[in-house]
């Protein structure tokens, strides 16, 4: 048994052996073989080829000279690359300051330019913007010795004298306790031309004749404003106003307003309509605002009618409202004044304004809630006719017509006209009338809290991005380009600040302006192509969503960026969302400008194409020098 274990053994050992002398046969044969095929090779490349071929060869170098051969060099540079970007001297020469005597330059309320114009009417006060060719490449410069302004609400006191060097009211005001210089600042007393004891007083008056503290008056507009007091102490009753006064009736009204932190633009009545959307106001105010109310057929008083929402008030004082007791000190005789104040009556009633009441140097009028009974009266009121032509929202460079706004269509005389809003401060976030009753394509109510939510997310990553926006108190006057519902602004109503709400008009198809307005916010119309109508240096921080993505082929980007520039504040900062593509351009633009930005992702992370630029204007001003020339 043991003798028969043996042979599978053997067996096995000898097939082992067989496979290993096999493998190192053919390992073998193969280099063999290799080694041969090697040689042959060489053999008939280098003997066989060079022997047949040098004569040839040899013929062909000798008839050729070296000169004319050529020889082909590899390029390993790279050709994908952008070129490389212009020096910093190189970028900050790309947009130089502009001469001190701009530092206050208004491209579209130009003095010299406005008198080209017809003075008929106020035509010459009213916007003329420069052509393309008369454009400036240069960035304003701040005044010699600009400060940051005060923080609110210290700045509805002061401002610094630097940053608006003009003493003019101080002296033609004296008396009405406009304004006062006191060392290196101006100190705003609340006074006016109609209220010397102050505003808050005269504001307290009004309070006796309307309510303005239940929240049903949120917000107003100041025809021929002043520096503005009226609005900014209405600001502590929970009230928005917006201010406004053409340039140059007084020496930097505006601009004063502004420096205090009060909502407020250049503009006057005269042909076109104001750049607000009808229904607009809770409340308008003219306080001795020379605006001749009683002439052109009543013209202004119906513009006003048109940017009163339905139940809303006018309030009057000054010439001529108690013409028997002030006549003697405006230099005007009874019987002027007395017609006068009979032609304003007439106008008001034709509107079907009710007359409230007259009391001192106040009176107050009431808008209809609907127009049921107006619609009827019209038999008896021939002029003015009842609009069937104009968009009433329509309102950039909108001609001025002597005819009645409609208000919306209702069912019975109690209803109110276009729907009711919610006392503020629940009509920030309660559905806007124009959205419940679909009068916007496309905006549903969903759509409304989706865009506030959206909002509020948006803005808690910005301060996260902007320490200054963070910082309370920093920012006080805040500009939104494109607005859209107004949900940039509403995150921030626990701020002490207020925003400006542009709805570009180049958006007039699904015109919001509206919306914000009906949310108890403020804002206006404009076109970016063109300059804004406000001073240098009136916005602490700029936003704009897709705005350059929409201004696309419309003008040129540098254009809006100078703008941009001229009316941001040293130190102050923007947030521009848009395509990354759109940001790296204008990166490169503000760098020229002595801008410090970055570009940062989606408030949803990186894989959005979507970006945010965040810049911050640097401190310059002009030079001493060249200020005191």
């Amino acid at each position: 048994m043991a003798a028969m274990a043996c042979i599978p053994r053997r067996l096995s050992q000898i097939t082992l052996f067989n496979t290993k002398n096999l493998t190192l046969y053919h390992i073998t044969l193969v280099v063999i073989l290799c080694t041969t095929f090697y040689l042959i090779g060489i053999w008939q490349h280098s003997v066989g080829t060079t022997f047949s071929s040098s004569s040839a060869a040899a013929a062909f170098l000798s008839s050729v000279p070296c000169s004319s051969l050529k020889t082909t060099q590899l390029d390993f540079l790279p050709h994908h690359l952008p070129p490389d970007p212009p020096s910093e001297t190189a970028r900050a020469a790309q947009f130089p300051p502009c001469d001190h005597s701009f530092s206050e330059y208004t491209p579209c309320e130009d003095v010299q330019r406005s008198l080209k114009f017809d003075r008929d009417m106020l035509i010459y006060r009213e916007r003329h913007c420069p052509e393309k060719d008369e454009l400036l490449k240069c960035r304003i410069p701040a005044p010699y010795g600009y400060k940051v302004p005060f923080r609110w609400p210290q700045g509805r006191e002061f401002a610094w004298f630097a940053n608006v060097p003009h003493k003019e009211l101080t002296v033609e005001k004296k008396n009405q306790n406009w304004i006062k210089v006191e060392g290196d600042r101006f100190r705003f007393p609340g006074g006016g031309t109609m209220f010397p004891h102050g505003a808050d007083a005269y504001i307290d008056d009004i309070d006796k004749l309307i309510n303005l503290r239940d929240g049903s008056i949120r917000t107003a507009i100041d025809t021929g404003c002043g520096v503005a007091s009226w609005g900014a102490y209405l600001l502590s009753r929970n009230i928005l106003a917006m201010s406004f006064a053409p340039r140059d009736t007084h020496e930097a009204q505006v601009q004063f307003a502004l420096e205090r932190g009060v909502p407020a633009m250049i503009g006057v009545m005269a042909s076109i309509r104001l750049p607000y959307p009808s229904r607009a106001f809770d409340m308008a105010h003219c306080s001795r605002c020379l605006i001749p109310w009683g002439l052109y057929d009543g013209l202004y008083l119906i513009e006003v009618d048109r940017v009163l929402r339905p139940g809303g008030y006018w309030i009057l004082s000054g010439p001529p409202i108690n013409w028997q007791k002030h006549w003697k000190g405006w230099n005007r005789t009874t019987d002027d004044l007395k017609s006068e104040q009979t032609r304003i009556e007439t106008v008001a009633k034709s509107l079907c304004w009710k007359k409230l009441v007259q009391k001192d140097d106040l009176a107050v009028w009431q808008k209809p809630t609907n127009h049921v009974h107006c619609k009827a009266n019209r038999k008896d009121f021939k002029r003015p006719p009842i609009c069937h032509t104009q968009n009433p929202d329509m309102a950039w460079y909108t001609k001025l017509e002597t005819c009645l706004t409609p208000l919306p269509h209702v069912s019975n005389i109690k209803e109110i006209a276009g729907g009711q809003l919610a006392k503020w401060p629940r009509r920030l976030n309660a559905i806007p009338p124009r959205i419940s009753s679909g009068s916007l394509l496309g905006i549903t109510e969903t759509v409304f809290v989706e865009n506030s939510e959206l909002w509020k997310k948006r803005v808690e990553y910005y301060k996260t991005i902007d320490h200054q926006l963070a910082e309370t108190g920093r920012y006080r006057n805040l500009l939104d380009m494109n607005a859209y519902l107004g949900g940039f602004a509403a995150a921030l109503v626990d701020d002490p600040v207020w925003v400006m709400n542009i709805v570009p008009v180049e958006a007039d198809q699904i015109n919001t302006l509206g919306v914000v307005y009906e949310r108890g916010l403020t804002g206006t119309y404009q076109n970016w192509c063109e300059a804004m109508s406000t001073y240098p240096r009136t916005y602490d921080f700029i936003h704009g969503d897709a705005i350059f993505s929409l201004y696309k082929d419309r003008c040129e980007m540098e254009d809006i960026v100078l703008e941009m520039d001229r009316i941001l504040r040293p130190e102050s900062s923007v947030i521009i969302r848009d395509d990354v593509d759109v940001l790296m351009k204008l990166k490169n633009m503000m760098d020229g400008m002595q801008w410090d930005g970055r570009i940062v992702d989606h408030e949803d992370g990186p894989h959005e194409r979507t970006k945010i630029l965040f810049a911050v204007k640097q401190y310059w001003v002009a030079s001493p020098l060249s200020q005191n020339q």
